[in-house]
């Protein structure tokens, strides 16, 4: 019996077809396995749109999708069962494990997608692919539309003579999140919150920002979560001035911040949360300053997030915020409109506020519309992540120097605002602090 997630996926598919046409075929392959070194291989993890389709997370599989075949509409092709290898890595589903666990139409042996899949394309005269992504399975689909087109000649059936990217439709689909989706999101972002605030109460001086790391990976792991969505930032001192520093190697010492940007990933969704915060202390009055500019600045592009609003609205009301902050304290010259239309707080909050989130961590989806920003909509999902980044060796008054600060939380778009998903992550002052100087 197809269990209520595959169901979900069944309704994906259906809805792609719909969008394709009764001449169209969708084709997606599943994710190439990767060579680490020697002979073991990089950790797996399933294509983005392979899994929204299918919730299949096997490689060396294709899921083919068309109306040429009514009554095999939605066919994969997967490795078969075969128990001298499951010994080796673990348990597949077959041909008729997919069929009925995952609700598709037809299952057959990966090898026999030479021989079938130009049948598939038969009645096909435009074939939904991404093609030129660098996917070991183009060579096989071209020729499969050669062998599309011989028969076509003796049968007289449409055969494929267009290639259209499917991405657009599929990435549409995957920009507005569906329930299914939000409960995987909310799951995760209450692993995140967890693992953030382990870390404010774990973070001292004299450990290394590894230390923190490996603190969190632990409450990702016991959450349930299979991996982290993206490689954690976990900077220190002049480090959280680095917007992408990885090394996560220093000593942290006394009256350093701490920058972490970290999230789990959830049943093939991620969360993304950034949060500041004093090493075993309290904020010194510097950085006290800049991290209230940064948080006012966040509250009120979050303030922003609604229908309607575009994503340059949402950080035209952050960088204003931290634009009027930081003419106060003298770090840049106003007066504000000039400030703004010469973007003169770039110096120290160089990156745009937001991105879509979702089972990519910078996930699918246009953001523009004929031209223009696109408006936001119901079931969006984005980040909200301003910052303040004032370098070691910047021209400023050396108090500020060497502090980085940045806040972020993942937003839903609803019918009459917003939902602030990673809400939970403690990031007022007052909050904060009361976790830095709690203890472990």
């Amino acid at each position: 019996m197809v269990s209520p997630k595959s169901a979900v996926h069944a309704a994906r598919r259906r809805r792609l077809l719909d969008h394709v046409g009764p001449t169209g075929a969708v084709i997606v392959p599943a994710a190439a396995v990767h060579i680490r070194n020697n002979d073991v291989e990089h950790s797996y993890r399933q294509d983005s749109d392979f899994f929204y389709l299918t919730g299949f997370d096997e490689p060396h599989a294709v899921l083919v999708l068309s109306h040429a075949h009514p009554e095999q509409q939605s066919v994969l092709f997967v490795q078969p069962r075969d128990p001298s290898r499951e010994v080796w890595d673990g348990p597949r589903l077959g041909a008729e494990g997919v069929v009925s666990e995952l609700g598709v139409d037809a299952g057959f042996d990966i090898a026999e997608l030479a021989e079938k899949l130009p049948g598939f394309l038969e009645g096909v005269d435009t074939v939904h692919y991404a093609v030129g992504s660098g996917h070991p399975f183009d060579a096989q689909l071209f020729a499969a539309v050669g062998a599309a087109r011989q028969r076509a000649r003796r049968s007289g059936k449409l055969f494929p003579t267009t290639f259209v990217d499917p991405l657009h439709g599929i990435h549409e689909m995957r920009l507005f999140k569906d329930e299914a989706e939000l409960d995987a999101m909310r799951r995760a972002a209450a692993v995140t919150a967890d693992a953030h605030q382990r870390a404010m109460v774990v973070a001292r001086p004299g450990m290394h920002e590894f230390e923190v790391q490996a603190a969190m990976d632990h409450i990702f792991r016991l959450g349930g979560c299979e991996r982290t969505a993206y490689d954690s930032i976990v900077g220190s001192g002049p480090n959280a001035t680095i917007l992408h520093y990885r090394a996560n190697r220093r000593k942290m010492e006394a009256g350093d911040l701490l920058l972490i940007d970290a999230g789990c990933e959830l049943d093939y969704y991620a969360s993304d949360v950034t949060r500041t915060f004093p090493v075993g202390g309290r904020f010194t009055e510097p950085q006290k300053i800049l991290y209230e500019i940064c948080l006012a600045s966040q509250e009120t592009a979050i303030a922003a997030t609604k229908p309607g609003a575009t994503l340059d609205d949402v950080h035209e009301a952050a960088a204003s915020v931290i634009a009027a902050g930081l003419i106060e304290h003298g770090l840049i010259e106003g007066p504000l409109d000039e400030a703004m239309k010469e973007q003169r707080y770039k110096t120290f909050f160089m990156h745009k506020t937001s991105h879509w989130i979702g089972m990519d961590v910078h996930d699918v989806g246009a953001y523009f519309a004929d031209g223009a920003p696109r408006p936001l909509e119901p079931g969006m999902v984005l980040t909200i992540e301003p910052g303040i980044y004032v370098a070691e060796n910047a021209e400023v008054d050396e108090r500020w120097r060497g502090i980085g600060i940045r806040i972020e939380d993942d937003i839903l778009v609803t019918a009459d605002g917003h939902e602030n998903l990673t809400a939970a992550v403690p990031k007022t002052v007052a909050d904060v602090e009361a976790l830095t100087t709690s203890g472990a």
